[in-house]
């Protein structure tokens, strides 16, 4: 009969020391639990949510108003929130009036107050000048601008309706330069209102919706609109 040779004076000890080990050695070979899965679930979830929002920030992938129409979009409109641009931008107060030719392109006159020099407050008058590069998509438009004194800047810029229903909000949208990733660099963004007083909530909520969609979310500050300009 074979008898078993203990290592330790007690050979219970000995034995405890191989159960222990043997049942080490069974769990890393077992098959996954169900923890596990749920742990392999959340780990992948995390990273699909991740990909789709870089993916989703890509400029070119913003969906503008479909069939925008500029006749209706036409008349007076107040910013009621922005997302500056770097460098120098229109502060508050800031009105636009649309109109639209007889040959349907839209030219504007904007006002707002901006400092000059770190003191000097003025109400600034601007105009622009649109145009449709791709008519299959009329949301998308170039605006030429230029400012009524020689203090101001004049350029060009995208302006995208993001969204609208004519009637109450508008939301415009510009990306002035791209990351690599197609992501946008340095935009801007305003939120108007036909009512210079304001939005009623559930427009709000779409307004805070389509700031998300052009990843804005929290970066939108109030416009005062005290009738200064």
């Amino acid at each position: 009969m074979h008898h078993r040779v203990c290592r330790y004076k007690n050979c219970n000890a000995d034995l405890s020391l191989t159960t222990l080990n043997w049942t080490f050695l069974l769990h890393l070979a077992a098959p996954p639990t169900r923890m596990d899965f749920q742990m392999f679930a959340v780990v992948m979830l995390l990273l699909a949510s991740v990909e789709q929002s870089m993916a989703s920030c890509v400029v070119d992938s913003f969906t503008v108003k479909q069939d925008f129409d500029p006749k209706r979009y036409a008349g007076k409109w107040y910013a009621l929130q922005k997302k500056d641009p770097e460098g120098l931008f229109l502060q508050d107060n800031i009105s636009a009036e649309y109109t639209v030719g007889d040959d349907g392109a839209m030219v504007a006159s904007s006002r707002g107050r901006v400092t000059l020099f770190g003191f000097w407050v003025v109400c600034a008058d601007m105009a622009a000048q649109y145009s449709v590069p791709d008519p299959e998509s009329p949301g998308k438009m170039f605006m030429n601008y230029q400012g009524l004194a020689s203090y101001l800047s004049s350029g060009g810029d995208n302006y995208w309706i993001i969204d609208t229903d004519y009637d109450n909000y508008a939301i415009t949208y510009a990306c002035r330069s791209l990351k690599e990733d197609g992501s946008c660099e340095d935009g801007y963004a305003l939120v108007f209102s036909r009512n210079p007083r304001g939005l009623p909530p559930p427009i709000q909520r779409v307004v805070r919706q389509k700031q998300e969609e052009i990843c804005m979310a929290g970066q939108f500050q109030p416009v005062l609109q005290s009738g200064a300009c």
